[in-house]
């Protein structure tokens, strides 16, 4: 039992935030790219292989930035007691569990379309590199928003079978998206973070968070509305993005405070609801 919980804390299956927001802009590019009128099974079959796929690429993930990270994470109030950093797992039993989550990983990317897998095999030296950004860079939120929404582009792929313009501009506004939660996560760390000297978006708008997340997520929902114009969507769609507009704005950006960690956790988490208010509003753009 004390090896089931420690292998949870260490792929954070516990936190389900993490895989969550890997699987959203999946969700978003399959459903820009499914038409409706037709058989729903691959479509339904497809969002069942991202989750899989976004929870086994999350864990596998958090335990290479674990294996990279433990020296720092022992010195953050935060971190210091995550399974590699406090010693309970060693760098070797967490390489082979890596390991092994690719491997099944793997098996779920062989059900999609060559083109798909290929797409998806060039992006692991991106992903896997993403831990180490916060040494040399006070962008790494912008390496993580480059991993985290390419399955954006992969789903779209495993429909269509091609690239197109829509979801390349999609995924440049879903970029945006993440530069600017997780530059609210990183708020909780800031001060440990500029001690032993990470660098993140956090620290380097520290004296004006609220502009530049709010410059983010402009950009995003400007990406919103382009993408309802570009697929000829129903005024529905518009008419009801109100509902993530508010949220980004005035709860996370208007009511959040640096100052507390909890606060910012609790912005951060909410993303998991803004994802679903965007997934319906596709759907709405799509089907009505």
């Amino acid at each position: 039992m004390l090896n089931i919980k420690l292998f949870i804390e260490l792929t954070r299956l516990n936190k389900p935030i993490g895989f969550m927001l890997l699987f959203w802009p999946c969700i978003w590019g399959l459903t820009i790219a499914n038409e409706f009128n037709s058989e729903l099974k691959t479509y339904f079959f497809y969002m069942f292989l991202f989750l899989l796929g976004a929870v086994l690429m999350r864990s596998a993930g958090c335990i290479v930035n674990d294996i990279t990270d433990k020296n720092f994470d022992k010195l953050v109030e935060r971190t210091k007691n995550r399974p590699i950093a406090s010693g309970k797992v060693s760098v070797k039993l967490a390489s082979f569990y890596s390991f092994v989550l690719c491997g099944i990983a793997f098996l779920v990317l062989i059900n999609f379309n060559f083109f798909t897998i290929w797409m998806a095999l060039l992006s692991m030296p991106l992903a896997f590199s993403y831990p180490l950004m916060k040494r040399f860079t006070y962008w790494p939120q912008l390496f993580l928003g480059i991993t985290f929404n390419y399955g954006l582009i992969l789903a779209w792929i495993a429909i269509t079978n091609e690239i197109a313009i829509i979801p390349i501009i999609f995924y440049f506004g879903a970029i945006f998206w993440t530069l600017g939660y997780d530059t609210i996560y990183g708020y909780q760390d800031i001060n440990d973070d500029e001690i032993i000297g990470v660098k993140s978006t956090s620290i380097k708008f520290k004296n004006n968070p609220k502009k530049f997340i709010s410059f983010c997520y402009f950009v995003f929902i400007s990406i919103l509305i382009l993408i309802g114009l570009l697929m000829n969507f129903n005024y529905f769609y518009f008419l009801f993005l109100f509902l993530p507009i508010g949220h980004l704005f005035f709860f996370q950006i208007y009511k959040l405070n640096i100052e507390d960690p909890t606060s910012c956790l609790s912005k951060f988490k909410s993303n998991n609801v803004l994802g679903l208010l965007i997934f319906f509003n596709l759907l709405i753009g799509k089907i009505l």
